[in-house]
């Protein structure tokens, strides 16, 4: 089953080709750095309305979708308005649906905003990039909580 379902995301990821359009002045909705500094960190959430949201990594990005109407000027009221939730994968560079990525939890890479969980498209580079780097656990989008948020911000 697990099989099949990853065949159908890395399908859709070919058929669906999705771009990461920030420019050098684009900052990250939660840190406020310029997201171009750091390519391989950069995540994006494209709202139904057309508006686009940068961050400057997972971790940034997944601590908006868990708690949107922190910056309630952006105009987030549920999950529904979301259209895209995108991150780079860390090894290719590539924007990936967010959704299907892998993340490595506890690694000893640091993004921009410190500890942080980088993304893979498929759970082999995670587990390669997760041995080389010390990583303790690789995670789907799902499992990731705002708990894990708040702990990897130091928050807890």
């Amino acid at each position: 089953m697990i099989k099949i379902v990853l065949a159908v995301v890395l399908a859709a990821s070919v058929l669906f080709s999705y771009e990461m359009d920030y420019t050098k002045d684009t900052k990250c909705l939660v840190r406020h750095l310029k997201v171009y500094k750091d390519p391989k960190w950069v995540s994006k959430i494209e709202l139904k309305n057309g508006k686009k949201v940068f961050f400057s990594s997972p971790k940034a990005m997944i601590e908006f979708y868990h708690r949107p109407g922190k910056w309630f000027d952006v105009g987030v009221s549920s999950e529904n308005d979301f259209k895209d939730i995108l991150v780079t994968d860390f090894e290719t560079l590539k924007p990936i649906n967010a959704k299907g990525a892998f993340f490595v939890y506890g690694s000893n890479m640091t993004s921009p905003g410190g500890d942080d969980l980088p993304a893979f498209a498929t759970y082999a580079s995670a587990e390669k990039y997760s041995k080389k780097h010390n990583g303790m656990r690789i995670m789907h989008f799902n499992d990731i909580s705002d708990a894990l948020i708040r702990l990897l911000n130091g928050r807890i």
